[in-house]
Formats: C-alpha cells, structure tokens, sequence
C-alpha cells in the first residue's frame, strides 16, 4: 500500500474529504490539505475546525497502514486537540503516529504544522479509532 493507493482509495469513498495522503507506513502517516478557497479566520489564520478535520483524516490514513489494509468503516471513537501557536500558511500538513494497537483500535497522535515547516507545529492530537471486525466487507488490500 502506498499514498497513491489511499489517495484513489479516498477518492472513491469520501471524494469531499479534501485532504490527500502524502506518504504512509505501518506506523505512520502523513497528510496535506490544499487550503485554497477555505474561509480563513481574521488575520488569515487556518480555523481549528480545518486543522482537526485534516488530524480527523491522517488518523483513518494512519490506520489503513496499521492494519495493512483499507478499510471504510474505521471509525473516530475519541480525538481531542490542542492548538499550539496560530496557523498561518497556504498549505496545512499532518503526522500521524501509532501509540498503540488492541484488536479492535488504533490509539495514535497527531502533529500539524504549515508550509513545509515541520519544525514549526501548530496543532497536537490524540486519539483513538476503532476497528471493524476483519469481516465487514468494506475493505482494500
């Protein structure tokens, strides 16, 4: 499984999601949302509901590499984030991070930062997602 895998994978799922995958392994992934034509906050900053929509996404891309497949029905059961500095940027980027696996979730966390600089982080979150069982269906290897 690769980026471009998920990111057709995405495309014929959940095409509105705005969010594509730039790189992914067994524990981790990395994401980037195109920001032109959002609605910025005064100031041109990138709204928190923008910045946790891309963590929301990197998650779901983070568990297709967990569990070697891709799979619809992976479902947010808890993500929290908090806002480091304000988010100025033409392009918003995320890391996901695997923390842990039990059989039926992924517990992982989240780095945001704009325009390349990764050292600059923006947002952190954590969360966990839960996992279908292996027979739903809805799946890619």
């Amino acid at each position: 499984m690769d980026a471009n895998a998920v990111n057709a994978f995405v495309n014929d799922c959940y095409p509105e999601l705005g969010s594509r995958c730039v790189d992914i392994g067994q524990d981790f992934a990395v994401a980037e949302y195109d920001l032109n034509g959002i609605t910025r906050r005064p100031g041109g900053y990138i709204s928190g509901p923008d910045q946790f929509r891309l963590a929301d996404a990197v998650f779901w891309f983070l568990t297709f590499g967990v569990i070697g497949r891709m799979e619809q029905m992976n479902v947010t059961s808890e993500l929290s984030i908090r806002y480091v500095r304000p988010a100025l940027g033409e392009q918003l980027f995320a890391r996901a991070r695997l923390e842990a696996r039990t059989r039926r979730s992924v517990v992982g966390s989240v780095w945001l930062w704009c325009d390349r600089d990764e050292a600059r982080k923006v947002s952190v979150c954590q969360g966990t997602y839960s996992l279908p069982p292996e027979s739903s269906g809805e799946s890619v290897s």
